[in-house]
């Protein structure tokens, strides 16, 4: 219960007499009709209370306490984010740490050992180094030895007509 300073002069609430003179000639002249009398806006309890001044708190709290919500929610979606990034980068380096020891295994083998040191003229003394000139030309690629010409086969070419044949009706036992 709210309980307001009433001046000494006024009249209590619902005393047709009033502490303004003039307030209280209008009251007794419009005594028959109520909608006549005058009510000061102070005694309507329209200013600021205790209650509104409360509840205008708890609004200002629950306010901050929404927002400082959203923010740990944004910061914990952030952090979601960063470790999904660290993951994966996690990932990343776990192959190429993978792909490292591969290759130390790679070079401590003793005939890559063996093969480096050639490469740097370091081979044994029975053997014979050599080197291709700086401006040699590469080979061709029906060289002896090269990828394009197997080891014992040979070559055949089918004509056209042949090869139509040989679409339409399968193709025919070889007699060479």
């Amino acid at each position: 219960m709210v309980r307001r300073a009433v001046p000494p002069d006024a009249a209590p609430e619902g005393s047709t007499q009033a502490a303004d003179p003039e307030r209280s000639e209008q009251a007794n002249e419009g005594a028959d009709s109520t909608a006549a009398v005058a009510l000061p806006l102070d005694g309507l309890g329209v200013g600021i209370t205790r209650r509104r001044v409360a509840f205008l708190l708890a609004a200002i709290v629950a306010v901050w306490i929404v927002i400082v919500f959203a923010r740990q929610v944004g910061q914990a979606s952030d952090a979601a984010a960063r470790a999904d990034t660290i993951a994966g980068q996690n990932a990343d380096l776990e192959a190429n740490v993978a792909a490292l020891h591969r290759e130390l295994g790679t070079i401590q083998d003793e005939r890559f050992v063996l093969q480096q040191a050639r490469a740097n003229g370091l081979g044994s003394p029975d053997e014979r180094p050599f080197r291709l000139a700086p401006g040699a030309s590469p080979l061709p690629a029906d060289a002896p030895g090269s990828t394009a010409v197997r080891l014992g086969t040979t070559e055949h070419h089918e004509t056209p007509l042949e090869a139509w044949l040989s679409l339409l009706f399968g193709p025919s036992p070889r007699s060479d």
